[in-house]
């Protein structure tokens, strides 16, 4: 077995110091915003966005002055979009099924799919404004049916984006609040005077958006853990690199610390695609930005066989997989740990994040190894129930219940399916005693 790194990105030792120094920021910020609630958010607002209007959360007045600011096209395409993320999600949750089921006669079983309560969206914004991940989080969200769906975004340019707020709005947000950042996650978790805490924060981020959802679940719940984008591209002969440069690019312009990584069979490609990623960032307009993550996060990885390649695939479990082999096929059937897989020349990550359908909100940092990305059923509790309607059935299931609880020396439960068997069956079983079989009692 050979596999070859022609390209390593930043040791994993500083990529954890990094993450060290990200958690102690994120763990100072929010115990101020529980101790000084408006107060910290305002100051904190006014320190990362040199941003303090009256009131964070926008008007109904406000939010229809700016979606005025858009064109036709503009809205229509906003609409379009949205439109594709909604009927996929529709789709997604009609195949979820409450169900009931009688296991046994008297004995009825069943669960029911019932909406988180409320959710709090957030929509990056800071550096580029994500319209599309208004759709992702907020349609979504109202598609499952969540009641109460806030939406926080950062100002862009010194305001709120007009089409962050118009995709917002559309989407079905019921409070809209210009904030970003730790601030804007710590308010709709723990709440302050002027915002009501929620029960769920969904939502891509920054490195520091993404610590603290991890640090504030349990509090809340959270998607999953939706760090910094990464992408690989999975690739051999049958693609050229400017195919495979650009796909890796067009991903490393999201920030600097988001890794691409080329994995190839063909030492040609990779030679050639290294060479093409250099000749594109002398070009992009967000070279400064994808060189430094380039530079700190890209690898190419070169392997002998398709098999290895799937190794190297899965164990990376990148929140991007763009495929684009002579067996696309293959790597879907097989493979297991990713956010979200792109088959094929003529598919790209860019379509998945703003306008197919499927859900951009991905799993980073090896997340894909036990989650899938944000869907509709994440908006979902799956919450199951019981019920007996026969007394024939009370005193059965009463009597394995009763013995088996004395099996692991629960008395006082034993004793809740003893009250059943007398009362239901007849059979009186003395206090601290487990219930005789069926068989014996007979």
């Amino acid at each position: 077995m050979t596999i070859e790194y022609l390209k390593r990105g930043k040791p994993e030792a500083e990529r954890a110091e990094d993450d060290a120094k990200t958690r102690a920021i994120v763990e100072a910020t929010l115990a101020d915003i529980e101790a000084r609630g408006d107060a910290a958010v305002r100051d904190l607002s006014e320190k990362f966005d040199s941003y303090s209007p009256g009131s964070f959360r926008l008007t109904q007045s406000e939010i229809d002055a700016l979606m005025a600011e858009l064109t036709p096209r503009e809205m229509e395409d906003i609409k379009f979009a949205q439109q594709q993320v909604r009927d996929f999600a529709q789709a997604q949750r009609d195949s979820m099924l409450d169900i009931e089921v009688e296991t046994m006669p008297g004995v009825i079983l069943g669960h029911k799919n019932i909406p988180v309560q409320s959710v709090g969206c957030y929509v990056p914004g800071g550096k580029f404004p994500m319209v599309a991940s208004a759709h992702m989080s907020v349609a979504t969200a109202s598609v499952a049916g969540v009641p109460r769906i806030i939406a926080c975004t950062p100002p862009w340019q010194g305001k709120p984006n007009p089409a962050v707020i118009a995709a917002m709005h559309l989407g079905g947000a019921h409070e809209i609040y210009v904030m970003g950042g730790i601030q804007a996650v710590g308010a709709m978790a723990i709440g302050t005077k002027t915002i009501d805490p929620v029960h769920m924060l969904v939502g891509p981020g920054n490195a520091f958006v993404a610590e603290a959802k991890r640090q504030l679940f349990g509090r809340v719940g959270i998607d999953l853990f939706a760090g910094p984008t990464e992408t690989m591209v999975i690739a051999d002969e049958t693609v050229d690199a400017e195919m495979c440069a650009t796909d890796l690019l067009g991903q490393a312009e999201h920030g600097y610390n988001s890794p691409a990584v080329l994995l190839t069979s063909s030492r040609k490609l990779a030679d050639e695609t290294a060479a093409e990623i250099e000749r594109i960032l002398g070009i992009l307009p967000t070279a400064d930005t994808a060189r430094k993550s380039w530079d700190d996060y890209g690898e190419i990885i070169l392997c002998d066989t398709y098999e290895e390649m799937l190794q190297v695939a899965d164990d990376v479990a990148s929140e991007h997989v763009q495929v684009m082999t002579d067996r696309d096929d293959w790597f879907l059937e097989h493979m297991t740990c990713y956010g979200a897989l792109f088959l094929g020349p003529r598919t790209n990550v860019a379509n998945g994040d703003k306008v197919i359908g499927t859900n951009h909100t991905l799993p980073t940092k090896k997340a894909g190894r036990y989650t899938g990305g944000l869907w509709v059923g994440k908006y979902l509790k799956t919450h199951s129930y019981q019920k007996v309607t026969t007394d024939e059935a009370a005193a059965e299931i009463g009597a394995y219940g009763s013995r088996l609880c004395m099996l692991e020396g629960f008395v006082g439960h034993a004793e809740q399916c003893n009250l059943r068997v007398r009362r239901y069956g007849g059979i009186n079983v003395p206090y601290g005693e487990g219930a005789p079989a069926r068989d014996a009692a007979e």
